[in-house]
């Protein structure tokens, strides 16, 4: 059986299991062939923490669930020093961070400085304790899952953990057809139980899918055309005039790509095509769950500003929050 084949097996059974959320099992399977890691925002009860458990069940690696909650120490994340009494020496005990998939469950319920736990995890594949580095295995990946932002008992993710995602998946509701099949699933499930995963998919065959989706094909247009999407999310002005004297107003203010994550944005298209043993990139869809997580627009106007700025009309490069 082919690798393709093997992964195409794996998104037919993930879509059994995540009904109506065709987009975020395409952006989980990415994720896991371009190796970054992934954000799933939406209401609770939407299957997401389910997607990512159900990824985890067809992934043959050690799976580990952090739920994210006000109290939440970063030692819980990364580990601590623990004195043995009978060595009269301090051991180190290694947190949830070390397993090779790790769900970060409403990791916007937790405050900043347990978020910053997963920083050097998840930029560099290891955890600094005290003097001692701990290198992480090389299979790795961390899948978060968030509430929106306006619910209560919720933080804001600082920029540096969201430059850590390679992409921010925004789910909504399912429609009333996958409602109902939601129900026959969830009837099935309790008076049978839910299967057990068909379809395994090993280490080696993540790291053998990986080096071809880096085989792909790139040409040099496409190279100019992810160089200027990079470029126009630090100077919004070279977009459009309008939008630069906004800028200048101070009604919106960007946060651009940085250099180092600029890798991401040919990636997404890369394993977006491989499944389907193709040797081209396929872009359409892709830019704006990458930019999402690494380019935002925050309102900074004031109150009594003039209706003719504050009460404008959206134009089109307003309308999404990640472009």
């Amino acid at each position: 059986m082919s690798l393709q084949h093997t992964f195409g097996e794996l998104r037919s059974q993930l879509a059994k299991r995540i009904i109506g959320q065709a987009k975020l099992v395409d952006r989980l399977l990415i994720a896991l062939l371009a190796d970054g890691h992934l954000l799933v925002e939406g209401a609770p009860g939407l299957a997401k923490t389910t997607a990512i458990k159900a990824l985890a069940d067809h992934l043959d690696g050690d799976f580990h669930r952090i739920q994210f909650t006000p109290d939440l120490l970063p030692s819980d994340v990364t580990g601590s020093e623990i004195y043995r009494a009978e060595t009269g020496t301090f051991e180190f005990q290694r947190g949830p961070i070390f397993h090779n998939l790790v769900l970060a469950d409403e990791i916007n319920r937790a405050p900043a400085k347990v978020q910053s736990a997963l920083l050097e995890a998840m930029g560099e594949r290891q955890v600094s304790v005290g003097l001692r580095t701990f290198p992480l295995d090389r299979l790795f990946m961390v899948m978060a899952t968030q509430n929106p932002i306006e619910q209560e008992g919720t933080y804001p993710l600082p920029e540096a953990q969201l430059d850590r995602f390679l992409m921010h998946v925004v789910i909504d509701y399912p429609s009333a057809e996958a409602e109902k099949a939601i129900l026959h699933l969830a009837r099935n499930d309790y008076r049978q139980g839910q299967a057990e995963a068909s379809v395994r998919v090993t280490a080696e065959q993540v790291f053998e899918a990986r080096n071809e989706v880096a085989d792909i094909y790139m040409a040099e247009p496409v190279e100019q055309y992810l160089l200027a999407l990079v470029l126009a999310s630090r100077d919004a002005g070279s977009l459009d005039p309008e939008l630069a004297r906004w800028t200048a107003f101070g009604a919106w203010k960007c946060c651009g790509i940085t250099s180092s994550n600029a890798w991401a944005l040919p990636a997404l298209p890369k394993a977006a095509s491989w499944p389907g043993a193709g040797t081209w990139m396929l872009w359409s869809g892709r830019a704006q769950t990458c930019c999402r997580a690494r380019a935002s627009w925050r309102v900074t106007a004031p109150a009594n500003c003039s209706p003719r700025i504050c009460g404008r009309p959206r134009t089109p490069w307003a309308k999404s929050p990640g472009i």
